[in-house]
């Protein structure tokens, strides 16, 4: 394993925790006289506004519209953020928070049901059970509040205790636990599991400061399993911590040669990230899957995995976000996450989509029309690209600039897929699945089902489907929903009853139960055996003389 992290993630743990606010910094700031003039023009109208303005105006909310209004003249990916959101965006990056271990969902004008408890978690010691109603936090009513107004109430300081009170079907009194808060981590390896008995499948949904060691984990567990190739599956990532999505590519390159370089206006932005020897996965053949949702860190991951003839991307045009942004903490605790610099790729190309500062709308606009062509005609779409935006690997393949990462096979949606019937897309739509079985599992008989498989996963896996009984009380909640054709979901019934057993699977074990139920349908999981062969050359090469002489080229700029 590559001991690399810790050292990048030092400086973003300072900026989220200096608590030293802009001031002690902005003189440093000012090139030139007409900087700090123009600041006083700022301070001189927004005082005025305050001050004379016919009606009384909120301070807090004008100065952070002017923040945002000054944003929006920028790139579109820099952003402001509130102080009464950035705990939860710091848990995020951090993998974790203080808290009492339990997943819940809150209803409009009702209480917080339960819906599952973190195994040998707080929650779960003292006796809080899925399907327990929350209606208390300390002294708090929570019923008809949203969901981040409760999470922002039950969490807080590890080793400090909150007090929940719950009321449970069946039982005629509330029941009240005193819990102590602990850390509770939020994982973004969404799955890992063998799909085979050679190959492994590891979905990654974003990149926290503890997804690294996360893919570490399940990869050493999966290698014992007798893994010899890997899925990769980076579909609807958004990125994340860069030095993360850094330290994952590193684990599956050798030799030398750089990862991914940056650029800024600042001199002190401009970084180069190397390949560094030990890594855990960097003979076996690997596949990366990615789609119009795979952006920022995950497009780093891809793209460099590709460049360096490393593994072979399958799928569809990847988002193109290469602009990197630094958290830049105010003196209230909100949070300006500004482009600092841009990335780009070992063999010299930019990913971002091109764009025009303040013209966001049209930046959107473009980059859809674009992906839309890269999906559905890829060979226009490449035609159409510049020979300043075309790139060469160290084993002479082509790769393109300009915006996002193309892949070496491109797989657009099927639409004469059974999950593209107007039974299947409609019900999904609708949300049916999801909303039938937590009514279900709530009920009697799906308490008794509960209590029948919860504890025996793999059995649910190897052998559970849905019967005739349990068909057609879903057919009746479609009926009774009237929003779906019934005709139409009989038609698809095949894959709607995998489509309930991993909601069910969900349901009891959370999304890690999902994945291996849904990949079993998954159009382009199914388009994978035809691929393995590209993805074993790729990882031939890599691992020769030849890839290793050409990576030593790829050493930054």
């Amino acid at each position: 394993m590559k001991a690399r992290l810790a050292s990048y993630l030092l400086p973003i743990l300072l900026i989220f925790a200096a608590g030293t606010g802009l001031g002690l910094s902005v003189n440093s700031l000012f090139g030139d006289d007409d900087t700090f003039e123009q600041l006083q023009k700022l301070e001189d109208a927004f005082l005025l506004i305050n001050r004379q303005y016919v009606d009384e105006v909120d301070a807090r909310q004008l100065a952070e519209d002017a923040i945002r209004a000054m944003l929006k003249d920028l790139d579109p990916h820099s952003t402001f953020i509130d102080a009464s959101r950035i705990t939860n965006v710091q848990d995020e990056y951090r993998g974790e928070f203080g808290g009492i271990g339990i997943w819940f969902e809150a209803a409009e004008d009702d209480t917080a049901k339960v819906t599952n408890t973190l195994p040998d978690g707080p929650g779960e010691r003292v006796g809080l059970m899925p399907g327990d109603r929350l209606i208390a936090v300390d002294d708090t009513s929570i019923v008809g509040l949203g969901s981040l107004e409760i999470q922002n109430l039950i969490k807080g300081p590890v080793d400090t205790d909150v007090v929940i009170t719950v009321r449970r079907p069946r039982t005629k009194v509330p029941l009240e636990f005193i819990i102590r808060r602990e850390s509770i981590p939020l994982y973004s390896v969404d799955a890992a599991y063998m799909m085979d008995a050679t190959t492994g499948y590891l979905r990654i949904g974003r990149f926290a400061m503890t997804t690294h060691d996360e893919f570490v984990e399940h990869v050493t567990r999966l290698k014992r399993e007798g893994l010899e190739r890997l899925v990769l599956d980076l579909r609807d990532n958004p990125g994340g911590i860069k030095a993360t999505a850094v330290a994952i590519a590193d684990e599956m390159l050798d030799g030398e040669g750089t990862i991914v370089y940056t650029r800024g206006r600042d001199p002190r932005e401009n970084e180069v990230d190397r390949i560094t020897p030990g890594g855990l996965l960097t003979t076996e053949p690997v596949i990366v899957l990615v789609n119009e949702n795979t952006a920022s860190g995950s497009e780093i991951i891809a793209g460099a995995l590709q460049d360096h003839d490393r593994a072979l991307v399958v799928g569809r045009r990847t988002f193109g976000k290469g602009l990197v942004q630094r958290p830049f903490q105010l003196r209230d605790g909100s949070v300006l996450q500004m482009t600092v610099s841009r990335y780009f790729m070992p063999s010299g190309r930019l990913i971002q989509t091109p764009y025009v500062d303040g013209e966001q709308k049209s930046y959107y606009e473009g980059k859809f029309a674009d992906l839309e062509l890269a999906t559905y005609d890829p060979g226009a779409y490449l035609a159409d690209i510049p020979d300043s935006l075309r790139f060469e690997t160290g084993n002479g393949r082509v790769v393109f600039g300009g915006g996002g990462v193309m892949p070496d096979r491109v797989v657009p949606p099927d639409s004469l897929s059974p999950l593209a019937a107007p039974g299947v897309e409609n019900t999904l739509r609708a949300g049916l699945p999801f909303l039938f079985v937590r009514d279900w599992l709530d009920s009697t008989s799906g308490a008794d089902f509960r209590a029948q498989w919860e504890n025996r996963q793999d059995a649910f896996m190897a052998t559970f489907s849905v019967d005739e009984a349990l068909w057609k009380r879903f057919l009746d909640f479609v009926s009774e929903a009237d929003e779906v054709d019934t005709v139409d979901v009989s038609a698809s019934r095949d894959m709607l009853e995998v489509i309930l057993k991993g909601r069910i699977a969900q349901r009891l074990w959370q999304s890690e139960a999902w994945y291996p139920v849904f990949n079993s349908i998954d159009p382009l999981i199914k388009e994978l055996p035809g691929f393995w062969t590209g993805a074993e050359t790729l990882s031939a090469y890599h691992a020769g003389p030849a890839g290793s002489r050409m990576r030593r080229g790829m050493d930054g700029p």
